[in-house]
């Protein structure tokens, strides 16, 4: 049975992922890049061959600013004009499924069904007053902090701005309480959400999540240990939690009750086509609060496996490692990218690229991966186009639960230092991104002249945009190099 957000269902009561997908991609070119847009249509293998497409729109917004916002808005009006609020019943018999189907603007207005209230949990610890990022078994502050940053940036692992965007946390540690503002985490239980480093530090933290019993036992207990405010949406029941899919009215009707300034952020992950239904859900609750709400802002991380313009000393970087590679790669890589057909091992960029285009998409992701992942940064091109606040970093791999499940990516992530790619840990990972969010919201960033810009500033990608080979040419052999360790 199928319910809330949905796909739009066909005649034969299906609901295709591929056709939305597709047309969406379609329609976000169609006035910026119309010989893209044919493409895209005429393309017979999505679930392949999605990957040339995706890099496509970031090319074709890269001729001016204009084309890159007129991409994300076009793309955005065609996500909500195609997917429905569906009500799939029981799947009876002779039931019209299209018919029972609402469009998604009528989530705009819709009123709840139920009421939530706010439980507050206070943490009886004490708030930590400067920035500590655990790393490999120890707590860095201070010059441990700063020598750190510096050796990330030599070795390509994140960008300089995203080093002096940390630095500066470091030494302004009162923003860390992001004193004023109340950030509403969608996915509290997720490994890369910024729930517990915003606790700890003693900010105000709003929890969005599924009404699952262990979720919220693992929440509370956080805010239980730290020192910030906890706020829970309970129902007259005493049930916590909501479900985003079909009930973006309800967290709605609570977010907008809720004191300081709002700060909504999408940390929301689910398999497959899921992930995009709960990203357009996010995004409808977005729009509602912005109408009651104008100063709220959004809070976004971006995944380092999708394809980004990236800055030219990110070329030279990744030129200078693919000459300066050692003898045994070079004599190695040979015979691959014959046998391969120039598939393996091939550099990153042309090297006079200015910008160059990081294509880091893995295809094991899939196309509904891409798309929820695009949306969120066309919601974040958009509303900084609009005179937003927008909070949007690209974020390390990270050896959450979620990806390592899958036994391809894990073994690549295993292999990855081989290539010049740290993949982080949770607890360093949200924690570096919590303190790039304090720090936007301290100073919010000012929009660059393009905004491929503001997409590329302090990013931290792990290195994937620094590396010598081009992500996808090297990613089955670090698989390969990584699969032991992956199984240990």
């Amino acid at each position: 049975m199928t319910h809330g957000i949905s796909f739009p269902a066909r005649p034969d009561g299906r609901r295709s992922t591929t056709e939305v997908g597709r047309e969406v991609v379609a329609d976000a070119l169609r006035a910026v890049d119309p010989a893209g847009a044919l493409g895209v249509e005429q393309e017979t293998a999505w679930r392949s061959g999605y990957v040339v497409h995706f890099r496509r729109l970031v090319e074709a917004g890269l001729t001016t600013p204009e084309a890159w916002v007129q991409i994300a808005r076009d793309g955005l009006d065609a996500v909500h004009r195609r997917m429905v609020v569906a009500d799939d019943g029981d799947g009876g018999a002779g039931r019209d499924t299209a018919a029972a189907d609402r469009p998604l603007g009528w989530l705009l207005d819709a009123a709840p069904t139920r009421v939530l209230h706010t439980e507050e949990v206070r943490g009886d610890g004490a708030a930590i007053t400067e920035l500590v990022v655990p790393y490999r078994g120890r707590d860095l502050r201070g010059d441990a902090l700063r020598d750190q940053l510096a050796d990330w940036v030599v070795r390509g692992v994140m960008e300089p701005s995203a080093a002096e965007a940390v630095a500066d946390v470091a030494a302004h540690p009162e923003w860390l309480r992001a004193e004023g503002h109340t950030v509403v985490v969608l996915g509290a239980g997720a490994e890369m959400g910024p729930l517990a480093p915003l606790l700890r530090w003693g900010a105000t933290v709003a929890a969005v999540d599924l009404p699952r019993e262990a979720v919220w036992e693992r929440v509370r207990a956080t805010a239980t240990r730290a020192a910030g405010r906890l706020l829970v949406p309970v129902d007259d029941a005493g049930a916590t939690g909501a479900d985003l899919l079909a009930e973006v009215p309800e967290v709605a009707t609570w977010a907008e009750g809720l004191d300081g300034r709002l700060v909504l952020g999408n940390y929301l992950y689910a398999d497959g086509a899921t992930h995009v239904r709960v990203t357009v859900a996010a995004d409808v609750l977005g729009a509602r609060l912005l109408r009651t709400r104008p100063d709220t802002a959004l809070a976004f991380l971006a995944t380092p496996t999708d394809v980004f313009a990236v800055p030219r000393a990110a070329v030279v970087a990744s030129t200078d490692a693919y000459v300066e590679r050692g003898r045994i790669a070079k004599v190695v890589g040979r015979p691959l990218r014959w046998v391969s057909r120039g598939r393996l091992l091939h550099r990153a960029y042309p090297p006079a690229a200015d910008p160059g285009i990081g294509d880091s998409l893995v295809p094991v992701q899939g196309p509904s991966y891409a798309l929820a992942k695009r949306i969120q940064r066309w919601r974040a091109t958009t509303a900084l186009a609009d005179g937003g606040l927008v909070s949007f970093h690209v974020a390390p791999s990270t050896r959450t639960r979620s990806v390592l499940k899958n036994r391809a990516l894990a073994a690549a992530f295993a292999g990855a230092h081989r290539f010049g790619v740290e993949v982080f840990e949770p607890a360093t990972a949200n924690t570096l991104m919590a303190a790039l969010l304090v720090r936007d919201l301290a100073r919010p960033p000012t929009p660059r002249a393009h905004p491929w810009q503001d997409e590329a500033a302090a990013a931290v990608h792990g290195g994937l945009w620094r590396a010598a080979y081009e992500p996808r040419s090297a990613l089955g052999l670090a698989a390969v190099l990584g699969y032991g360790s992956a199984r240990g």
